[in-house]
């Protein structure tokens, strides 16, 4: 192969490629990478015109050259705006999702129900529940705030109290329902407390770290529930406790009661007992007095009946449920309770059948329906 030949066509050669575009540089770069290629090929096949193959080969070779370069850039801009080694900021806006959903245009009763669907996770029929309403009408409910909202600017956050409500039910069906959100619900609190001054947010952190505390003793191994008399209590999460009672009392300190904190404040009273036996049920009723007195909530009161019961005897606690629905959830399941207290076994033994057929989740009906299993196997005995 004539080595001057290609030598000759060298200059030529790089200054097309510069008048195609490339800068001198490269275009010598890709000409003598065709330049080696030429070495290789034509001694066994040599162009009709070398001057045109030399051309094609180099620019082949430049743009190869670019396309490499390019990317090699791309990928040093990428390292150069990843983050530094260790923890990464966190970015959450939960919080106000939870805000926006609770909308000023919206009752806060249906603020509730779009922000547990829409943000919370939770199903038309585990809201009903918690509503205790058909799910047929908390569908219709949850339709109706969706196009209440879908003209309007989600830039006027609802208020606290709504919030704090829905992360109440979230709560709630995280510590006994389908779906484990407990967890979840004490994190937004606990930035919500961190954020908000306000001896509500406070007392709901209370109840819920007092709550969590007991889980771990609510469940028997094989999956059973376990009432909260008959709890290990060395299964209880004494640290939660404490931080929740620390937190319940700076907020009463404050004498700006509500319901969150007298509910954490009964809650603190179970846990406080060293046993089931020791609990300070008087000091319950009072506290469930106040918590009667801030709502309209009738669960309050057959709550109440139960702590009546137990202060008082299980026929003050049955005068007690006496003036309530009978179609409240649980209802059965307390009457039960109350009459066999009062030594009537085979009343107690029906109720809990009853109950255990309107159990709103397999553990506790199975719990139920062993309780009338026991009343009657000892009937027959």
């Amino acid at each position: 192969m004539n080595d001057a030949l290609l030598r000759s066509l060298t200059p030529s050669v790089i200054g097309i490629l510069v008048r195609r575009g490339a800068d001198f540089a490269a275009a010598e770069d890709a000409v003598q990478d065709a330049l080696v290629e030429a070495v290789r090929v034509w001694p066994a096949d040599r162009p009709r015109d070398p001057k045109g193959w030399l051309v094609t080969v180099a620019w082949r070779r430049f743009l190869d050259a670019t396309r490499a370069d390019s990317a090699r850039r791309r990928r040093e801009h990428v390292v150069d705006e990843e983050p530094a080694p260790g923890p990464a900021p966190m970015v959450d806006d939960t919080l106000q999702l939870y805000f926006l959903c609770a909308h000023p245009s919206l009752t806060p009763s249906s603020a509730v129900a779009l922000t547990l669907r829409a943000v919370g996770g939770l199903t038309t029929r585990q809201i009903a529940q918690a509503y205790l309403v058909p799910e047929a009408t908390m569908a219709q409910r949850i339709s109706r705030a969706k196009r209440t909202v879908s003209g309007v600017r989600f830039d006027q956050p609802g208020d606290v109290a709504t919030v704090l409500r829905v992360l109440y039910l979230v709560f709630n069906e995280g510590y006994s329902g389908d779906v484990d959100l407990a967890a979840e619900a004490i994190r937004l609190t606990r930035r919500l407390a961190a954020a908000i001054d306000h001896p509500e947010v406070a007392g709901l952190l209370a109840l819920m770290l007092l709550h969590h505390a007991r889980r771990a003793g609510r469940t028997a191994p094989d999956g059973s529930l376990v009432p909260l008399a008959a709890q290990d209590r060395s299964r209880w999460d004494t640290e939660s406790i404490a931080e929740g009672v620390e937190i319940l009392q700076a907020a009463l300190a404050r004498d700006r009661l509500g319901e969150f904190q007298a509910q954490a404040a009964i809650a603190a009273l179970h846990a406080d007992a060293p046993t089931a036996g020791e609990t300070d049920w008087v000091q319950i009723v009072e506290w469930y007095d106040e918590l009667a007195r801030l709502t309209d909530n009738p669960v309050v009161l057959l709550n109440r009946a139960v702590a009546v019961g137990e202060a008082d005897g299980p026929r003050a606690g049955l005068a007690a449920l006496a003036g309530l629905d009978d179609s409240l959830p649980r209802h059965a399941a307390v009457a039960a309770y109350l009459h066999e207290r009062d030594g009537d076994p085979v009343t107690a033994a029906r109720l809990y059948a009853e109950a255990a057929r309107k159990a709103p989740d397999l553990a506790e009906r199975d719990h139920l329906t062993r309780q009338a299993a026991r009343l009657n196997s000892a009937r027959k005995q």
